[in-house]
């Protein structure tokens, strides 16, 4: 195991310093499972699932975009120390890659999007066979994410898994009413108003899954900046449709949205801001949106609001008709 620890040091010693939120890990006399998170979507339903039984400590907090995220140096006593390590995967935390393939091998560590089966993994244009990593934006999916995790705490500590099981049961069918909850609230936009544009491309599972049209200034990962002609592009689709709203989002600078806005005032016509979604991570801790539940009802909610939404007695109207 120390020679892990070098490994560990050596690897991150190449990395430059990033900021990062990091909670500190749990104490190793506790008797708990001691679980590090990439991101907070994981960590909180990590948590979920491990009740008392173990502690979850997530690497990135609200704000933390995980495509750029660069493990720093205080990392590595955390993840040291974890008995389990759950990330996303898809090269979501494409500079951890190194660490985590350190750390594989020599404790449990989970991809839990890749439990995801290769048929409804999203493939888009130009990603060079790579896949969007951003499932969480499909509930149903990150059920499938949750089954995933506690696989991950049983192989670690199979004396609790009963517990683990049970916790998660309680979990996927909270997540059950989230998803009903999201497809009642998407059917208040008309279909032709379902056009979600957003700074990047982060919410295609969200289309797929909800019946909206998804259009993102910057791909699937921030790494790539948007150029002059994506802003362009962007603003020809707002012009012709007539897109009422777009949305910045908690993880991604505002300024490319900002531009997208300005110009389309420059050819006549008033793009709202639509709001903050919240895309990569989570909101603050103890905030609407600082769980996974939150964060996807908060993000609904807010489309739902700036695309105009009809009112829910006049969507049941609808559906019974």
């Amino acid at each position: 195991m120390q020679q892990l620890r070098l490994a560990l040091w050596l690897v991150l010693g190449v990395l430059a310093l990033a900021g990062g939120c990091l909670r500190e890990a749990a104490p190793e006399d506790d008797g708990k499972l001691r679980v590090v998170a990439t991101t907070g979507m994981i960590g909180d339903i990590a948590q979920r699932i491990a009740g008392d039984d173990a502690a979850v400590t997530a690497l990135m907090g609200p704000g933390v975009d995980p495509h750029l995220y660069k493990a720093r140096e205080s990392d590595v006593d955390v993840l040291f120390a974890a008995d389990v390590v759950l990330y996303n995967g898809l090269h979501l935390e494409a500079r951890l890659g190194d660490v985590l393939e350190k750390l594989a091998g020599h404790k449990v560590v989970a991809a839990v999007g890749e439990s995801v089966p290769t048929d409804r993994r999203l493939m888009p244009e130009g990603s060079e066979g790579i896949p969007d990593p951003h499932i969480w934006f499909d509930v149903e999916l990150w059920r499938l994410a949750a089954g995933e995790m506690t696989a991950a705490f049983i192989e670690a500590d199979p004396a609790r898994a009963e517990g683990y099981r049970a916790r998660l049961a309680e979990v996927q069918a909270e997540l059950a009413e989230l998803d009903s909850y999201v497809r009642k609230q998407a059917r208040r936009v008309p279909e032709e108003r379902r056009v979600l544009v957003t700074a990047h491309d982060a919410f295609n599972y969200f289309g797929a899954a909800y019946d909206f049209e998804v259009v993102g200034l910057q791909g699937i990962s921030t790494a790539a900046e948007a150029g002059t002609g994506d802003v362009r592009a962007l603003v020809d689709l707002i012009v012709e449709r007539r897109i009422p709203a777009v949305f910045i989002e908690s993880s991604v600078p505002e300024r490319n949205i900002q531009a997208v806005q300005e110009a389309a005032a420059a050819r006549g016509v008033e793009v709202a801001i639509g709001g903050e979604l919240y895309s990569d991570a989570m909101g603050d801790a103890g905030s609407e949106a600082g769980t996974y539940t939150g964060m996807v009802k908060h993000n609904i909610d807010t489309i739902v609001a700036a695309l105009g939404g009809a009112a829910e007695d006049e969507v049941r109207d609808a559906d019974d008709n």
